[in-house]
């Protein structure tokens, strides 16, 4: 089993910064995958980046050139540096965990973090 507690978030105004953080905690291979997904009101989760276990990176469109996703496996961490904040990355921002044990998929979920860009 794995927990994920979020932080880091808050009220920012647009075109600010905000750093957030995800501890992992439990049973944790540097193999796994973690991510950051995010759920603005009357919307869909979506995906805003991540990052496997060799540290490749993957991000949507709409963070690319804004958003970096890094990783600490010492510390089971996971961070989403964001900068050039827009009002429309107002959301709740999730952490996500998958990894792979005996064949079978194992997902995470952290409870989430309110971002809110506003001025």
């Amino acid at each position: 089993q794995v927990q994920l507690v979020e932080s880091g978030g808050g009220l920012v105004q647009p075109g600010g910064s905000l750093r957030l953080s995800c501890a992992a905690s439990g049973r944790l291979f540097s193999s796994a995958a973690m991510g950051w997904y995010r759920q603005a009101p009357g919307k869909q989760r979506e995906l805003v980046a991540t990052i496997a276990g060799g540290d490749s990176t993957n991000y949507a469109d709409s963070v690319k050139g804004r958003f970096t996703i890094s990783r600490d496996n010492a510390k089971n961490n996971v961070y989403l540096q964001m900068t050039s904040l827009k009002p429309e990355d107002t959301a709740i921002y999730y952490c996500n965990v998958v990894q792979m044990r005996f064949g079978l998929k194992y997902d995470y979920w952290g409870q989430g973090t309110q971002v809110t860009v506003s001025s």
